[in-house]
């Protein structure tokens, strides 16, 4: 897309701060970068303070903005105390100017407990969402006519994006920008955010990178470290132990003690993870794609990809 679109931000009362700003950061950058996005922000009451209590300067009133057709809507987060208030459900301009937005061809997209603005909408209605997986059960109870998804980081259903919450709404702005501007803008804008590795709607809200590591024994933590940043690099016991500071026997039973895996395989994942994003790259062949992750060859990696796709039933992106 070459004409420029408003990226416009909701900022709601109480909003979560980082629901807000992880989106509003990816296309900043992007903008930095040449993409043709003008962010512009707006508000459906006077005062507004976010959920911690930091007061939000003059932002103009919803009805003040043009959106036209191609543009993108950002609702974020915000307390759940105030969704569950009659004020809430009270405002019905705001959620009219939102229904008029999608009819005029507005991209709407929500982040964490947003999607209960959407849902107050009813255009969520038959359609499939998600929002935090603390909130999921609520928003099905309270919306039983919506497809609530479990587990999910973001879904888009007929041009309405629902994320699940806090960094689930990068990666969904993330994916929007490679949508609209390729896949190498949108690595270029995840490293700019220092952002380790992007993840996509296939993903679940659940992470290898986080995974194993509700611990709290620093000499597995730093090992973890260690593999994380250095899968193409062929390693020993040895070498692990020496970053622990640990015998490898004791280093080994204690990685699998505190993590619930053993090395071999937390390092399998970690690289089967990694070898889904490059995946996304269209310049990268899969031999290229092996020898970033730390795999033999092309071979080894689709054989242990088919491995872990028959263990798991999960959707395999591996070509032959």
């Amino acid at each position: 897309m070459s004409q420029t679109q408003q990226v416009i931000f909701v900022v709601p009362p109480y909003v979560h701060v980082l629901d807000l700003t992880g989106p509003v950061q990816v296309f900043y950058e992007a903008a930095e970068y040449g993409a043709p996005y003008q962010l512009r922000y707006c508000c459906f009451q006077n005062r507004v303070t976010s959920s911690a209590g930091l007061p939000i300067g003059v932002v103009e009133h919803f009805t003040e903005l043009l959106p036209q057709r191609g543009d993108l809507i950002f609702v974020p987060g915000m307390d759940i105390h105030y969704i569950r208030s009659e004020e809430f459900r009270a405002e019905h301009d705001f959620f009219d100017w939102l229904r008029a937005q999608h009819r005029l061809g507005v991209m709407l997209c929500s982040v964490c407990t947003g999607a209960f603005i959407m849902a107050q909408t009813g255009l969520l209605n038959g359609r499939k969402c998600t929002t935090h997986w603390k909130r999921v059960d609520e928003m099905q109870t309270t919306y039983p006519q919506i497809l609530t998804q479990h587990d999910r980081l973001f879904v888009n259903d007929g041009g309405i994006y629902t994320s699940a919450g806090i960094t689930a709404g990068i990666d969904m702005a993330l994916a929007i920008l490679e949508e609209q501007q390729g896949p190498l803008l949108a690595a270029k804008i995840a490293r700019e955010l220092v952002v380790y590795l992007r993840r996509g709607p296939h993903h679940s809200q659940k992470s290898v990178y986080l995974d194993y590591r509700n611990h709290m024994n620093v000499a597995v933590h730093q090992v973890q470290d260690w593999l994380i940043a250095n899968l193409k690099t062929r390693f020993t016991l040895d070498t692990l132990a020496e970053i622990a500071g640990m015998s490898t026997r004791n280093m080994t039973r204690t990685f699998r003690k505190e993590t619930g895996i053993s090395i071999h395989d937390y390092t399998t994942l970690l690289r089967l993870e990694l070898a889904r994003t490059l995946r996304h790259n269209p310049d990268m062949t899969m031999e290229a794609i092996a020898q970033k992750c730390g795999f033999q060859d092309a071979r080894q990696l689709r054989r242990i990809w088919q491995k872990d796709k028959l263990k798991n039933n999960t959707v395999s992106f591996i070509s032959s």
